[in-house]
């Protein structure tokens, strides 16, 4: 093992060490639609659907509507599918 392969292996480990450290970052528990369309990769018109129907809960505040973290993520496992 050459020093250049030694300075590699090390700054690689010493970086690894460094993100156990490193506290996470916090994911947003309210999304936006602009937010929720791109989670789901569904149009505006399909968002509307989501509301109107019930299926995705939603609070609305000043004319933003947001939506659970955690409702956007049931749904989108909720159509998970077995590949063929």
């Amino acid at each position: 093992m050459s020093m250049a392969d030694f300075n590699s292996f090390r700054n690689e480990l010493i970086n690894e060490i460094k993100s156990f450290f490193q506290p996470q970052v916090e994911q947003k528990v309210w999304l936006k639609s602009a937010e929720v369309m791109e989670i789901l990769g569904c149009s505006p018109g399909t968002l509307q659907n989501l509301r109107v129907s019930g299926v995705l809960p939603f609070s609305k505040m000043g004319g933003t509507i947001y939506y659970s973290r955690k409702e956007v993520m049931k749904i989108l496992e909720g159509n998970q599918r077995n590949a063929a």
